[in-house]
């Protein structure tokens, strides 16, 4: 697909896909609530459609209702924590890792056995991050290549894992190694508690909370007891920062640009795009706060602005680990040197984004150089029009489609219809 520096300014209101973080949720957790749970503004992205797909073939009912004029909305029959059925075949998340390791806590505590799998890209994703916790709750979870890689096996030697409840401390900040311990600690006698070095995104706990859950959370330290019931829910998923961020990008960077993307989520432990652009000098501001079913949401206004390098590291850096990519973009068109650090978790994501921003930015002309844990972009030099690959990484390919608009000259992105698997409309949001 081919790009082109933009002309003219961009200016109006838009409105982005619904959280796919939340999205996932709201149907794993509605899966194993008693009754119905009713989730609007559903992210109908290929990830979250996969969740859709194995929890269908987990027995439970589910009625997508897509809309191309408003919100989509997705209505779930649910079974129970113990409700689900044998899927007699394996499971496919496709691309999902967030789908992958959070349904690894809740097939841990059923009573059959599954196969879980992907493409090519998740078989290659670390798992033992997951494994390693709810072997310790006494889960039967093996690799099948003894690689710590998908495809995983759950029960395949008993009928099903008797677990018990433990304190973990995760050597990262990850929501979804916190998640998944907690998920499959509904299943475990007592209490379950997961410490992290700092808190990562907590939308597990808030809708846990919404379905009728007791969490505790204290500073990085979250606890749930065993064996609650769920009870169905009405969920309304916010607009996704992590969509909105390339937004964000595009109205600082565009002269005489404004903007105001509406009705997005800014948890706390998401919301470090935010502050980061604040620090780097951007004319940006929330309007309409509000409280959305435990989640805040709000109006983000933005307007051109001139940024100026700044450091990012430490407890900030799991609140905008997903905008990284972007980040970096937005460090070019700085004054200065942006530093970013303690970022390593970048090398596991869907590529490793270090070295793909590294590698694609530095075609565009960007004065750019890699670390152990993050980069060093030494902004103000002007980018030009490149070949780029996404590797099949969607915030790759929409970030490199933000630095384009900026660029002199023609930039193609390889792959960059993978945007699909979280934001399926970016390109036809962008153009208009």
């Amino acid at each position: 697909m081919i790009f082109h520096k933009t002309l003219t300014p961009l200016k109006g209101e838009i409105t982005v896909p619904g959280d796919k973080s939340i999205s996932h949720r709201a149907v794993m957790l509605g899966s194993i609530a008693n009754g119905t749970t009713e989730v609007t503004n559903f992210l109908q992205g290929a990830d979250c459609l996969s969740t859709i797909d194995i929890f269908r073939q987990l027995g439970i009912e589910i009625i997508n209702l897509p809309s191309s004029t408003g919100p989509s909305s997705v209505i779930i029959q649910g079974k129970g924590l113990y409700g689900l059925s044998n899927p007699h075949e394996a499971l496919d998340v496709g691309n999902s890792g967030t789908t992958m390791r959070l349904i690894s806590g809740i097939l841990s505590g059923q009573g059959f056995p599954t196969i879980l799998t992907g493409d090519e890209s998740i078989r290659k994703r670390p798992m033992g991050r997951i494994m390693t916790p709810l072997k310790l709750m006494g889960a039967d979870i093996e690799s099948e290549q003894d690689n710590g890689c998908a495809p995983l096996l759950i029960n395949s030697k008993v009928k099903q894992s008797e677990l018990s409840a433990i304190h973990y401390i995760s050597p990262v900040a990850s929501a979804q190694i916190k998640s998944c311990v907690l998920l499959a600690g509904l299943y475990a006698e007592g209490n379950t508690r997961v410490t992290e070095p700092v808190l990562s995104r907590d939308h597990t706990e808030r809708m846990l909370r919404e379905f009728g859950v007791d969490v505790l959370s204290d500073n990085n330290v979250t606890t749930v007891k065993g064996n609650q019931s769920l009870i169905g829910s009405r969920i309304h998923v916010p607009g996704d920062i992590s969509s909105a961020a390339y937004f964000i990008a595009a109205g600082l960077i565009v002269p005489n640009s404004e903007l105001v993307i509406k009705n997005v989520g800014i948890n706390p432990t998401r919301d470090g795009i935010i502050k980061v652009c604040q620090q780097m000098g951007a004319n940006i501001h929330l309007d309409n706060v509000i409280d959305k079913g435990g989640e805040p949401v709000a109006d983000i206004v933005i307007k051109h602005s001139e940024l100026h390098g700044t450091i990012i590291e430490g407890s900030i850096i799991p609140t905008l680990i997903d905008e990284i990519p972007i980040i970096a973009v937005l460090a070019c068109f700085a004054q200065g040197d942006t530093i970013i650090k303690d970022a390593a978790e970048l090398k596991v994501k869907e590529s490793n984004r270090i070295d793909v921003m590294v590698e694609n930015l530095s075609k565009m002309g960007a004065d750019i150089t890699a670390t152990e844990d993050g980069m060093i972009i030494r902004g103000g030099r002007s980018l030009h029009g490149a070949t780029v690959e996404s590797k099949l990484d969607h915030r790759i390919a929409m970030s490199f489609a933000i630095a384009s608009l900026m660029a002199e000259g023609d930039t193609e992105i390889i792959d960059a219809d993978c945007v699909d698997i979280s934001y399926p409309q970016f390109y036809e949001d962008l153009e208009r």
